[in-house]
Parts: C-alpha cells; structure tokens; sequence
C-alpha cells in the first residue's frame, strides 16, 4: 500500500503543470529548444564557439537596448514604430557632428535627434490623442527621410577613436563593449518597471487607463515620457550601430522596429497593455538574434530568413493576450 506522500505526488505534479502559464514563459522554452536544435544540426559550424556567442550579443545589442523601451511604450498600450528610422538618423547625425564639432558635442547631437522625434511623438499622442501607431508610422518614413537627405545618401565616416571605442567598436576590459551596453540598459528597465512608482504608474496607464486617472496618476504625462524615452534609446542604439560599424548610415535600423516589437511581445508584455516584462523581453531579443545566427550558419538566403522572421512575428502577435 502506497504512502499517502506517494499517492499525492503525481496530483502535485499535475496541479504544477495545470498552474504553469506556458503563455507567459513561451519564449524561454522556445529559446532553449531552437538553441539545443541549433547545437545538434550546426555544431560543425562552428554554432557552439565562444566567438559565435559573443557574436550573437553583439548582434542583438541594439535590438536588445531599443526593446527595452519599447517595453515601457506597449506596456502602456501604445507602439513606436519609429525607432528603426531614429536609430539611422542618430547615427549620421552623430558622425557628422563628431567630424565638425567633436566628440561631446556629437554625441549630444546623437541623444537630441531621438529626443527631439521622441517629444514630437509623445506630443501629438499625449496631447493631442492622435494614435500611437499612425504618429509613429508616419515619423518612420519621416526620420529616414531626413536622415537620407541630409547626407545625399552617402555613409558618414566616423574616424574618432575614442568615440568608437565607447560606442560599440571597443572592450571595456575583457567583456565586449555592446555587452556592457545591454546590461546596463536591462539593469535600468528592469529597476525602473519593478521597483519604482513609475513603473507601476505605467502598468497602469496600460491595463486601465480610466482607473489609472481617478487615482491621480498622469496618464497623458506617463504615454509622453515613455515616448520619448524610446526616442532616445533608439538614438543610442543608432550611435552605437555608428560606433560598432565606424560610420553612420540612414540605413542601420532599417526595419529593426519589428524585431523589437517581435522581442517585446514574445518576452511577455502584453499588446494591449498593463504587463511588462524585461527579463523577458531581453530574452525575446536573444531568441531573435538566435534565429538570425542559426539561419545564417544553415546557409539559408536573406529572403528565406525573412520568411522565418515574419513567421515568428505573426506568432509573437498571436500569443499576445489580454490579461
């Protein structure tokens, strides 16, 4: 005859796995199923190497850097689909400063590029009740557009040493600059959601905004900041793409803003607001990076991975819920 602590642990496990919300932790299973996967059918390509792994962060800094402030953004029940075209104006912005003026004055010039976009957007959504998705989609076109005139389309060289070491093309020690880069700005959103009041005001803005405003929180002031804390993200991730790749181009960024949000969506922050997860998201980012390596190294051509990487859009929308 069975103990009863025998008899009741096959219920306790069933209850567990009844309870286990694989909604929520869809992608951390999905990561490291793709990444055994990959290990198994590419380790002769050199998959597994140290060299490739840093390369893969390397790769998803910028995505990983722009996806945490769009966490905060569709948190709120919002979208920038700008943070692409930002990112590429940063970058010449960035360089041509750097070149006439120096290094300081460039990267400040860098950061009011994606403020400047960032306070327009926040501006016409928060006050002016404009949606989200159509602000942003027309500044995409808008932002690229600037940047690939004011440079006649032609790549501007960044030939500061310091800045490229600081920005993405350096080592701060032994650990790669772009890796320092995303911890930080991981560090930052994850205190910033879970420990302070604004990340609970943000929560929500998103989940109820109504409720939100009768108990005083400035749902209109939250949607601009996180606006605008997007446009400067993108702006430091188009300067670090200058830094990594010495030069600024209107066309780095170029359709990352669906990465991004691919990133975010599949990290587990809701589409419709009221969640966010940075954990997560940073994962979403590393799984997308995953899929981009491994795609790569199997030989498939850049319209193949493009199928790949719509699929998982379409995927990462359709796992999104309200909660």
């Amino acid at each position: 005859m069975s103990s009863p602590t025998t008899a009741t642990r096959p219920s306790l496990i069933s209850q567990a796995v009844s309870r286990f919300d694989w909604r929520s932790n869809v992608i951390y299973i999905a990561f490291v199923v793709v990444f055994i996967l990959f290990a198994i059918f590419l380790s002769n390509d050199g998959f597994l190497s140290a060299n490739n792994m840093l390369n893969i962060v390397r790769q998803t800094a910028t995505i990983s850097i722009m996806a945490v402030a769009m966490t905060f953004v569709i948190a709120t029940a919002e979208i920038d689909l700008s943070v692409g075209s930002i990112a590429g104006l940063a970058s010449v912005v960035t360089a041509m400063a750097t070149t006439q003026w120096g290094l300081v004055p460039g990267i400040v010039a860098g950061l009011l590029s994606g403020a400047i976009i960032g306070a327009i957007n926040g501006g016409l959504v928060a006050l002016l009740k404009v949606p989200s998705f159509l602000v942003t989609l027309g500044m995409l076109g808008l932002a690229a557009g600037l940047a690939q005139w004011i440079t006649a389309s032609a790549p501007q060289p960044i030939s500061d040493t310091l800045y490229v070491q600081i920005f993405g093309g350096g080592d701060f020690g032994p650990v790669p600059g772009l890796l320092v880069w995303t911890v930080v700005a991981v560090a930052v959103g994850w205190i910033a959601m879970n420990r302070t009041s604004f990340g609970r005001r943000v929560l929500a803005t998103g989940g109820n905004p109504t409720a939100a405003a009768y108990t005083g929180i400035r749902t209109a002031r939250i949607k601009f900041t996180v606006l605008l804390l997007s446009g400067i993200a993108a702006a430091i991730a188009g300067m670090l793409y200058a830094g990594r790749l010495e030069s600024g181009r209107f066309q780095w960024g170029q359709g990352d803003e669906l990465t991004v949000i691919a990133a975010v969506i599949l990290g587990g922050t809701s589409l419709f607001g009221g969640r966010g997860a940075i954990i997560g998201t940073l994962v979403g980012s590393l799984f997308m990076g995953l899929i981009n390596n491994g795609l790569i190294l199997a030989g498939l051509d850049v319209a193949q991975q493009s199928v790949v990487r719509g699929a998982i859009i379409i995927a990462a929308v359709a796992l999104s819920r309200k909660k």
